[in-house]
């Protein structure tokens, strides 16, 4: 298939229709998944007695995505996306399925690892996609038409997950969307496997590539175990706690050691454009995902609702974010702004998160605020799926998106590693829905919004318009700080 860059040519035109519509299903079947999952996971971890390791089942899913988000960056650079995509949908059913049959907690976290694994494969090879295929005038619009894919999974999706779950068990949850991503592959599939690799690219150091995407999932599985398990053995031997406290500090070593080499160089210290870009991404992630894990938690605990109305509040999240990325679709002026938009928005919106939760308001006050939350995500991520494809070289695409859903997926790992280390620490046993606790969480997370405004900045500070400005944005060379 022929990449499609005549400037004229719309993403429901005639020639893009098919592939238009394909993605859009991909994401819509992520998006219910995600939904559902989210909506039926008080009960799971309640029925399988895992409320401590709650935030696992979260930070594990996203953790498994940064490895395969590394694999799927090469991988789409050398064979084209349709290999990684294919192998992504494999990988979320056989997940979605393990986790339907597990009889243990642990054993849903597994399953969940291996869905995010998919997860990381399949969102790369859609970016790639959507970089090869659409003219960049037009990929705005397209961004757009993907959070707005959202929409419907989220007012049915608590929904269904909710009454599923009461009515036939929570199992069926995990085993009904499998049927679904199956459907949405057998759709798009026909319409990617004929964009095959560039006719020459520079694809670098794949292995080496691959090789610090092990160490890197390898370093935050470590950590983020590490420290939950800490958390909830606080009373255990010295040994116990020394060699967890030892297995984290390794953990964040390695971590830090291999993710520079993954990401633009000046990322870990804000440098201006492409890297302050890909940080602010992350730094979002972390308070969003970490707050929305706890939110169906906080509400099944402390107010007594039941799972599918407790979900309503993330949709408001995903109505809001749908018309964040609307939004930024419109923009005249330069959209890198919008990233410190964003990143405000979030903060006053999370800051008042945590009073509406202090003060016990209405769940639809709670919902409104959260909207406003996700109304900032679709505006700042957008954004920077927008910027990130603007600010590449064609055959950099791959890499440069695997970096952005490392930052992406590190920023969730982080926030719900966190939050879930938060929780099991100051979790009351004879009081599981102790506001205070949910508070606490909110605040810590809100921090990372405030950095997120400070990258903001120093992304919107470069001139840059594009790859023809700069020889060079791949991992190895960006702009200086």
């Amino acid at each position: 298939m022929k990449n499609v860059r005549n400037d004229a040519v719309g993403a429901m035109s005639p020639e893009l229709r098919p592939l238009t519509l394909g993605i859009l299903a991909i994401i819509t079947c992520a998006a219910f998944e995600a939904m559902a999952v989210v909506t039926a996971m008080p009960v799971v971890a309640r029925e399988l007695s895992g409320e401590s390791s709650y935030g696992l089942a979260f930070s594990m899913y996203l953790t498994a995505s940064l490895l395969g988000t590394v694999v799927a960056g090469s991988w789409s650079d050398r064979k084209g996306p349709g290999p990684a995509l294919g192998v992504g949908m494999a990988l979320m059913i056989a997940g979605l399925l393990a986790a339907g049959a597990a009889p243990d907690f642990w054993l849903v976290t597994v399953g969940r690892a291996v869905s995010g694994l998919g997860g990381g494969f399949m969102i790369v090879a859609v970016y790639v996609v959507i970089g090869r295929s659409f003219p960049q005038q037009v990929q705005p619009v397209v961004f757009g038409w993907l959070a707005a894919a959202w929409v419907l999974p989220a007012l049915v999706g608590p929904v269904i997950a909710g009454f599923v779950t009461v009515q036939f068990g929570w199992r069926w949850v995990f085993l009904g969307v499998a049927p679904i991503v199956l459907a949405a592959f057998l759709l798009v599939r026909p319409r990617t496997r004929r964009i095959g690799p560039l006719e020459a690219s520079d694809t670098g150091p794949a292995k080496a590539r691959t090789l610090r995407g092990f160490g890197l999932a390898g370093g935050v599985f470590a950590a983020q175990w590490a420290v939950v398990r800490l958390a909830d053995t606080a009373r255990s031997d010295a040994g116990t706690v020394w060699s967890l406290a030892v297995l984290a500090a390794a953990g964040v070593v390695v971590v830090l050691l291999v993710l520079p080499a993954l990401l633009p160089r000046g990322t870990m210290v804000l440098a201006r454009g492409l890297p302050s870009i890909i940080a602010t991404r992350g730094f979002v992630n972390v308070a969003f995902f970490g707050t929305e894990a706890f939110i169906p938690l906080m509400l099944v605990t402390s107010r007594g609702i039941d799972p599918g109305t407790a979900g309503l509040t993330l949709s408001a999240g995903a109505i809001g974010w749908s018309a964040g990325s609307f939004v930024q679709a419109r923009v005249s002026f330069d959209r890198k702004w919008l990233l410190v938009a964003g990143s405000s928005i979030l903060s006053l919106s999370l800051g008042g998160f945590a009073l509406a939760t202090t003060a016990e308001a209405p769940l639809g006050v709670l919902a409104l605020v959260w909207a406003f939350s996700g109304f900032a995500m679709g505006m700042t991520l957008s954004s920077t799926s927008v910027l990130v494809l603007k600010l590449s070289q064609q055959h950099e695409q791959g890499r440069n998106s695997a970096a952005l859903q490392i930052s992406d997926q590190l920023g969730g790992v982080v926030g719900t590693a966190g939050a879930g280390a938060l929780f099991a620490l100051l979790r009351d046993d004879g009081n599981p829905g102790h506001l205070p606790t949910f508070v606490v969480i909110w605040l810590a997370l809100w921090v990372f919004t405030a950095a997120g405004i400070v990258s903001g900045l120093r992304g919107a500070s470069s001139a840059e318009d594009g790859p023809d400005r700069t020889p060079s944005k791949s991992m190895e060379g960006t702009v200086p700080a």
